[in-house]
């Protein structure tokens, strides 16, 4: 089986939960900016929860099925249609051989996750299906979907149709969203005013947001300790001798522009870390568009292990659906 891409919206590409293992080599661990929604997804659709499914960002692509199949959409809320006929979201529909799968614009979130029973059987590459498309690795031929692109799907499991996750267990961010934060190493290099203002504002997300990282603006710059900069940090208050940078990590150039590392980002340079978002939270980031007003929100380690609990409880009670 195949599926015949007739548009593929925006910035749509295969995904997976990542290649774990390569991050001191600098190559990142990738895979669904949304883990929960395409684990939702796959589990919908009988598939192992890691299985490789599509990320459409904004827009979604415009899809010809060669055979039949079942088929979820999660993630951010854009309507979702079959041959023109509406199909409910976070639940398993099927799709019948010849038929065009295709979305109207997005209402909220981000990103949305279509998996497809089989899954998306391209080429592993480091164990995963994930696209790196700044490294030409993974995914189809190592970039994007295009028009034209035949992708392949595996073996189907068995999958009930309508099953659906209840609204309970879909998370979603709130308004503003709210991004918890652990401080980190370098959070002595900013004064303490500006630590509380750093927490105290009111931030959007810029438009430069993407897999790599997520840019946010619109509160007040940061002030940074003096100190005579170290050999080889150079003259921006903001730098340092160069470290690695933790997964959803924050960085601020220059004091003005706090930018979270995520998925896709690289992993190791010269920008002093603020702190970092707790694990717990990061799915909420990748459905986060353009000019969300977002609080980041100070917690210590215990809450950050509690936080990574609950979610755990969350997906386990997901999975308890199947």
């Amino acid at each position: 089986m195949a599926i015949k891409v007739q548009h593929p919206g925006l910035a749509t590409s295969v995904q997976d939960l990542g290649r774990p293992g390569y991050f001191h080599l600098g190559i990142p661990l990738g895979g669904a900016m949304d883990r929960l929604a395409l684990k939702a997804a796959n589990l919908l659709v009988g598939n192992d929860e890691g299985a490789a499914g599509l990320e459409a960002v904004f827009i979604g692509p415009k899809l010809e099925f060669t055979e039949d199949a079942m088929v979820a959409v999660t993630g951010a809320d854009m309507p979702i249609k079959v041959d023109g006929e509406e199909k409910p979201g976070w639940t398993a529909f099927k799709v019948k051989a010849g038929q065009v799968l295709t979305f109207d614009f997005l209402k909220t979130g981000a990103r949305i996750y279509i998996a497809v029973s089989g899954g998306i059987d391209v080429p592993l590459a480091l164990g995963s299906r994930s696209t790196y498309a700044i490294g030409a690795l993974g995914g189809f031929k190592g970039r994007p979907i295009a028009a034209g692109d035949e992708l392949p799907v595996g073996t189907a499991g068995k999958a009930e149709e309508g099953k659906s996750i209840p609204e309970a267990l879909r998370r979603k961010p709130g308004m503003p969203a709210e991004l918890r934060v652990l401080p980190g190493l370098y959070w002595h290099r900013i004064t303490e005013e500006a630590g509380r203002n750093f927490f105290e504002d009111t931030w959007k997300v810029a438009p430069e947001a993407d897999r790599m990282g997520y840019r946010f603006r619109g509160g007040r710059k940061l002030d940074f300790v003096e100190r005579t900069p170290p050999f080889g940090a150079g003259s921006d208050p903001s730098n340092i001798v160069d470290a690695c940078y933790p997964y959803g990590s924050i960085q601020v150039p220059g004091g003005t522009e706090p930018i979270i590392l995520h998925r896709d980002a690289v992993s190791g340079g010269g920008y002093f870390m603020l702190g970092t978002v707790i694990s717990a939270d990061m799915d909420l980031i990748g459905q986060l568009q353009p000019h969300t007003p977002t609080r980041f929100v100070k917690v210590d380690m215990e809450t950050a292990l509690t936080a990574r609990k609950d979610r755990a409880t969350q997906i386990d009670k997901i999975r308890a659906l199947f």
